[in-house]
């Protein structure tokens, strides 16, 4: 009989030994397999930024870059905690609500506080939102409530809790510091684009490179091997809800530093587009697998997406339409076979 006991310090042994180290038999082909997915959307991304061109020259000048980039970098931010979310094998519904519960508090909170004070309620607003992703892990976890109707239910309540407490219109500005966060510079360089290549850096190297960061992995690879191996299964996915929930507040925060101001439906255009972005990214929606390096590549794409069909006039349902369908030509793209069923039909229909 196994001891199902496991000591919180006992170090991976056997299958869990190699699955938290990523040196299971299929580890290489699968890094070489996300690697290739990550140069593939960056790829698709110049491709797509030059054909932009026909549309609009402006698009590839500095300028523009600079501005898909400060546009990309409140989906990067989202999509980096909903990435964890499926790398575990679970989807954050409640993203939307949780951006406008950060929205609202920061525009509420720190409208008049000194610049001190802001960064004294920073902490405090992040704590709120990762309180509600700290909820549904407990609900997915301790009452197997599934996740995608955990964070379904907590997303709804979250914002009728918004919608009750501003009476449907949200009161407060944007504190200073916030604003030149979103459109200061230095050395010509805007602020919010040096953060963003900043926040990446240590957002990858914490998801391909720690200890955390391998259990994610781990856990969304195989949880039963997982818990074999020590690993705290209920911790790890309560943790991963409330960075998901904490970085949803962030963006909240960073919106209302771009547009001097909080919504109550500041949140809804990021629900799919945050999917979208870590499934095209390379990431399977099973979880186990994926790099933020392809969910940024992903994230960036559909800005590229978005800011030409505003170009051409068309209605933001396009954006919704094409989040859509990248994410089902990808999770086609991802199954085993699918392209050696497509070339078949094609022969076949050829």
């Amino acid at each position: 009989m196994i001891n199902s006991k496991v000591s919180p310090d006992a170090q991976p042994t056997g299958i869990g030994a190699s699955m938290v180290r990523g040196e299971d038999k299929r580890g290489v082909v699968k890094v070489r397999r996300e690697t290739v997915s990550a140069i593939g959307i960056f790829v698709v991304c110049a491709v797509s930024l030059s054909l932009s061109r026909l549309i609009n020259p402006e698009f590839g000048s500095l300028r523009q870059l600079q501005t898909i980039l400060t546009l990309a970098s409140f989906l990067i931010v989202v999509s980096y905690g909903q990435g964890l979310t499926v790398l575990i094998g679970g989807l954050d519904l409640s993203i939307p609500s949780v951006i406008t519960l950060g929205g609202v508090l920061t525009a509420a909170w720190m409208s008049t506080l000194s610049s001190t004070g802001v960064w004294w309620q920073i902490p405090v607003v992040l704590t709120v939102c990762a309180a509600i992703g700290g909820i549904n892990g407990l609900g997915i976890t301790v009452f197997r409530i599934p996740a995608f109707i955990m964070t379904l239910a907590s997303g709804i309540i979250v914002y009728s809790l918004c919608l009750g407490a501003t009476g449907g219109t949200p009161s407060g500005a944007a504190p200073e510091s916030l604003i030149t966060l979103m459109s200061g510079r230095v050395a010509g360089l805007p602020l919010v684009n040096i953060f963003v290549i900043v926040f990446c850096g240590i957002a990858a190297f914490t998801q391909s490179s720690t200890s955390l960061g391998q259990r994610l992995y781990a856990l969304g690879s195989n949880p039963t091997a997982a818990r074999i191996a020590g690993i705290r299964i209920n911790a790890i996915t309560v943790l991963t809800y409330a960075l998901s929930a904490a970085l949803a507040g962030f963006a909240g925060m960073m919106l209302v530093g771009y547009s001097n101001g909080a919504t109550l439906r500041m949140g809804d255009p990021y629900l799919l587009p945050s999917i979208a972005a870590v499934v095209i990214g390379g990431s399977s929606i099973l979880g186990g697998r994926g790099t933020f390096v392809g969910t940024i590549g992903g994230a960036v794409l559909l800005t590229i997406f978005d800011m030409v069909i505003t170009s051409l006039g068309l209605a933001q349902g396009w954006r919704t339409m094409i989040s859509g369908g990248l994410i089902l030509v990808a999770i086609l793209l991802q199954h085993e076979g699918a392209l050696d069923r497509i070339r078949s039909v094609a022969r076949r229909h050829g």
